[in-house]
């Protein structure tokens, strides 16, 4: 079988006319997939109702982050793993050694799509796209941890993807299932803070001493030769060819704007999610770079303060965002306890009537000052939006197999968390004042050439998939 691209798309449609879908509207008027690739929702025929069926997932990604994947999926059958690294997989190869090993999710994808329902991704930023697009194509569901994608191109393009070939998807952004972003969502809703216009998120990351960011010795980054358990060419997949070096893996890549998003982008999904879900944000106006240090090109900041400008959605009001990171911080509000020390890391949403805050992700939230957050708590809103049991993977679980709906951190509404994210790392990356014009994806305030090249990355020859999918 050979993995066909060749599908096509109408122009570019604006982010905001492709509303999120019920799972009724969803599987019932998206575009019909391909007939070559209309499979049954399980690979495998069983009897009874499709709540009782296990599941058949692959996983692209061995190893690291991917534990947690093995972990959450527990009870439904691993049939594959596919990792680069033999190292790096090791261990789940040796826990599950029913599931066929591969290194190349091509591979895998070709030989196996048969046996496979659904498929979770958990490899490096700048390889996300390419894995759950070729997955997806066939007929897949899939679960990509955050950020969704490594430009804003791929992002728009999955969401796309995931409404032609009717499959259920879910960003790894775990904190969009606790019951915290529902507090802040429901609590703003409710009136209890009043109209938001001013929102602060910092995070006291990168840390270049590690694990998961570190400055090389020098620039360009020291070489060698790779380790011979790693398939170094299947590991920069679509990044343009280069020599290996022990800077790049196997966790400090995020630090790296070929293959990662900076501290941004790793975190902005967790630290952002609240106030983006809460009040109704899409994508920014306009980004301002406020305060950046840089280290070298191609390398992300030792340290920033940008402002994200939204526009007015409906009745709700302009909100600027500030987003701070490598120890910058915004000062304590007012109703902030001066005897506290200001945590290194959280959120802020400024209302009129009332401050509320999270830590870096939005499991905890509470008003400000602590006397106000004491009288609330003996009477707070109703619960108003359902509770997820089990966390992100079950709940995409519970969605493949038609026992739950769609869920909260689906394509439509990861893929607009993530490009909001990468305007900003545009930003960062550029160390430029970004007007944005999101319905042309385009800058507006500088040559289409400074850009292009960072809202649709080049990829190498083999791996330049969805190349059709927007004629512009």
């Amino acid at each position: 079988m050979t993995l066909s691209l060749g599908f096509h798309f109408p122009l570019f449609t604006p982010m905001n006319s492709l509303p999120p879908f019920s799972r009724r509207q969803f599987l019932q008027t998206s575009a019909a997939a391909a007939s070559l690739f209309v499979l049954p929702r399980f690979a495998i025929a069983e009897s009874g109702p499709a709540a009782t069926r296990k599941l058949n997932l692959a996983f692209i990604g061995g190893g690291g982050i991917a534990d947690i994947a093995f972990d959450g999926c527990l009870g439904e059958n691993y049939v594959a793993i596919c990792d680069v690294d033999d190292v790096r997989a090791a261990a789940n190869f040796a826990k599950y050694p029913n599931a066929k090993r591969f290194k190349d999710y091509r591979v895998m994808l070709e030989k196996m799509h048969k046996e496979i329902d659904a498929v979770v991704v958990s490899i490096p930023d700048h390889s996300h796209f390419g894995a759950a697009y070729l997955a997806m194509q066939l007929g897949k569901h899939v679960y990509v941890q955050k950020p969704l994608t490594h430009d804003i191109w791929q992002a728009r393009t999955l969401r796309r993807a995931a409404h032609h070939f009717k499959v259920i998807t879910q960003m790894g952004n775990q904190g969009h299932t606790t019951e915290g972003i529902r507090y802040v969502k429901e609590w703003y809703e409710a009136g209890v803070l009043g109209e938001v216009r001013e929102v602060h998120a910092w995070f006291d990351g990168p840390n270049f001493k590690g694990p998961y960011f570190s400055i090389p010795a020098t620039f360009p980054a020291p070489t060698t030769q790779p380790p011979a358990t790693l398939d170094w060419d299947l590991w920069l997949g679509p990044a343009k060819k280069r020599a290996y070096s022990p800077a790049y893996t196997p966790l400090t890549w995020r630090g790296w704007w070929d293959f990662g998003c900076g501290e941004l982008g790793d975190w902005a999904c967790h630290t952002l999610d609240a106030p983006f879900w809460s009040l109704d944000l899409d994508q920014p106006t306009r980004v301002s770079v406020i305060n950046l240090e840089s280290i070298a090109e191609g390398f992300a900041p030792r340290s920033s303060h940008i402002k994200f400008e939204f526009p007015a959605r409906g009745t709700k009001p302009p909100v600027a965002l500030h987003w701070y990171d490598g120890g910058q911080r915004p000062a304590p509000p007012l109703d902030w306890d001066r005897k506290q020390e200001f945590p290194n890391q959280g959120m802020l949403m400024i209302g009129e009537k009332n401050t509320l805050m999270t830590g870096g992700r939005p499991d905890s939230p509470r008003l400000l000052p602590d006397s106000v957050w004491a009288d609330f708590k003996q009477n707070l809103p109703a619960k108003t939006i359902p509770r997820i049991k089990g966390g992100p993977f079950q709940e995409w679980i519970r969605a493949i197999k038609e026992e739950g709906p769609l869920p909260g951190s689906n394509f439509d509404y990861a893929a607009r968390l993530t490009e909001m994210s990468l305007v900003g790392v545009m930003a960062q990356r550029t160390n430029k004042d970004i007007e944005w014009d999101a319905v042309n994806m385009r800058v507006t305030n500088h040559k289409d050439a400074d850009f292009a090249h960072i809202i649709r990355q080049p990829a190498r020859k083999g791996w330049d998939y969805g190349a059709e999918v927007w004629r512009r």
